[in-house]
């Protein structure tokens, strides 16, 4: 085992399945305890059980507003410190926008927006206490470029990419750095939600990306030196067309 993220606590949200579990996957095998949040239990114990001792399950629906501001508070009882937060879970909305369903957006932004905010708001007490941290933030390629087949999923990752360079920019003094990683279409169950032409152009194009990809670069920005930033990352497969 590797030991960049050794004595380190990591917290992943959406880590049952996709970017999430390869994240908490990548920091476990470099000697972080991880705490992978989920509100799907089944599948959640069952990674876990697969991960080993140091992957820890939190059951939390973090759309239930009473349930998401537990989380920080539970980790803690649980690990005692966090040292890197990797806001990841989110939902899909995609197709035109005269067919999206009202509630279906309300819980796309509560979760991609709302609950991201929340939830480092209350990760960031705890770091500024301590005076370091890493967080980071799973953005998308929609975040920089106007997607027409997903206005209401983009707007929402715009909406991030303007929370990390702001709040980056409030919290650099504690030392806590402060980055978004925005990759392009990643194999994960959101991808179901894909409008079947271009999820059929993209696989026969061979331009989606692996979730242990995205990992790989989630783990450079986190063993970087302390006096060094990543930012943004975007990252997309080489025969992706804009």
């Amino acid at each position: 085992m590797n030991t960049k993220l050794a004595g380190k606590v990591a917290v992943v949200t959406g880590a049952a399945s996709g970017i999430g579990r390869a994240s908490a996957q990548a920091m476990l095998d470099q000697g972080a305890r991880v705490v992978l949040v989920d509100r799907d239990a089944q599948t959640l114990h069952s990674v876990c059980a697969e991960l080993g001792q140091a992957a820890v399950p939190l059951v939390l629906d973090l759309l239930d507003n009473a349930q998401c501001a537990t989380l920080v508070q539970q980790v803690l009882d649980r690990c005692g410190q966090i040292d890197v937060f990797h806001a990841n879970a989110g939902m899909y909305v995609g197709g035109d926008l005269v067919d999206a369903q009202p509630d279906a957006i309300d819980r796309m932004v509560q979760l991609n927006v709302s609950v991201v905010m929340k939830n480092v708001r209350d990760v960031l007490r705890h770091m500024i206490e301590r005076q370091t941290g890493d967080i980071i933030v799973t953005s998308s390629l929609a975040a920089h470029f106007p997607t027409p087949w997903e206005p209401v999923y983009a707007s929402s990752k715009w909406a991030m990419d303007c929370f990390v360079q702001t709040t980056r920019r409030q919290v650099f003094k504690h030392g806590i750095r402060v980055g978004s990683i925005s990759p392009g279409p990643v194999i994960t169950s959101l991808l179901s939600d894909w409008p079947a032409d271009k999820l059929q152009e993209a696989r026969d194009k061979g331009s989606l990306l692996e979730a242990s990809e995205v990992a790989e670069v989630v783990l450079f920005m986190l063993t970087r030196p302390r006096g060094m930033t990543i930012r943004d990352v975007v990252m997309l497969p080489t025969q992706f067309d804009l």
